[in-house]
């Protein structure tokens, strides 16, 4: 619950943002299995809009769990926490005229509502990162599949713990169909017509 005696500032609109940047401020939410692509699609899409002058910031659970989060475990509390806080700093940055790419798991139907209805629809774009599991688990770059068969890591999402899918992502790309270069393509076709600035 908000305190009475908080009072948020906010010395420029997000208008006027977004008009400094010539660019729309958004939050481009990628999610879907551990091995699934999102932070590979994530950083060479933050690479193709820097290339084509665009300002963005990539999020991603790693990245996070070694600043931001670094105090929180992998309870379920925990890691609902952790999605929460990524999901208040991707609407701060997207206020900002920034165009954010958040890769996460974000493995409930009642996550991926939470982050929704913190950033708002008017600013969101959930992207379904598709693919099997027994995909990911052949990737496996990290070796987390492994040591969750091996029991090792409890609780892991796939293996012991549910992946629920989106129920209605705003676009789908299915990564064990395709190569990087065309879902990219896919991906950056999508979002062009929600980050161009018209003045």
């Amino acid at each position: 619950m908000i305190s009475e005696n908080i009072y948020p500032i906010n010395c420029h609109s997000k208008a006027d943002k977004e008009a400094l940047l010539k660019q729309k401020g958004i939050v481009i939410w990628l999610m879907g299995l551990s091995g699934a692509g999102k932070s590979t699609l994530g950083t060479h899409l933050a690479e193709r809009l820097y290339q084509k002058g665009f300002l963005t910031q990539c999020l991603d659970g790693d990245n996070l769990r070694s600043g931001l989060n670094k105090n929180l475990g992998f309870s379920e509390d925990d890691r609902l926490e952790n999605i929460r806080r990524a999901a208040e700093v991707a609407k701060i940055l997207a206020d900002s005229g920034v165009i954010v790419i958040a890769s996460f798991i974000c493995p409930t139907h009642k996550t991926q509502k939470m982050v929704r209805e913190i950033i708002g629809n008017q600013d969101f774009i959930e992207i379904f990162v598709n693919c099997p599991l027994e995909v990911c688990e052949q990737r496996d770059v990290k070796g987390l599949y492994a040591k969750a068969r091996a029991g090792i890591i409890k609780d892991f999402t796939g293996i012991d713990s549910p992946f629920e899918a989106p129920i209605r992502p705003d676009f789908v790309i299915e990564t064990h169909t395709e190569n990087l270069e065309s879902s990219l393509q896919k991906v950056y076709d999508f979002i062009s017509p929600y980050i161009f600035y018209a003045s």
